[in-house]
């Protein structure tokens, strides 16, 4: 996973692929959210992210989820440890909740 200086003001990422029907779908429309964890804690507080385009990322099916974090920015500002990053898609009928990696905060 991804690693930050805890000043920086860095956009966070997941890839994420969703299929309706076992056909590939383009999760843009939905809205996405990131919450960081202590490791094994779950998520309480979530912040909006958005998707970096409309199309998926070349040679792949999945597209790309973001959030901004750090100084200056609507997402979170985290201190020195190591995070579990969740996402969080809203659909209809579906909310999946996934826990999507690790980030090191320096």
């Amino acid at each position: 996973m991804q690693s930050i200086d805890r000043e920086s003001r860095e956009f966070v990422e997941a890839e994420v692929t969703a299929t309706v029907q076992g056909l590939p779908y383009d999760p843009t429309s939905d809205l996405v959210e990131f919450a960081f964890t202590a490791i094994g804690a779950r998520p309480a507080t979530w912040y909006v992210g958005g998707w970096d385009g409309t199309q998926s990322i070349p040679g792949t099916r999945a597209y790309r989820a973001q959030v901004l974090v750090g100084p200056g920015s609507d997402g979170p500002i985290l201190a020195k440890g190591k995070y579990t990053v969740w996402i969080r898609i809203t659909d209809n009928p579906e909310q999946p909740v996934i826990p999507y990696g690790q980030l090191t905060v320096t």
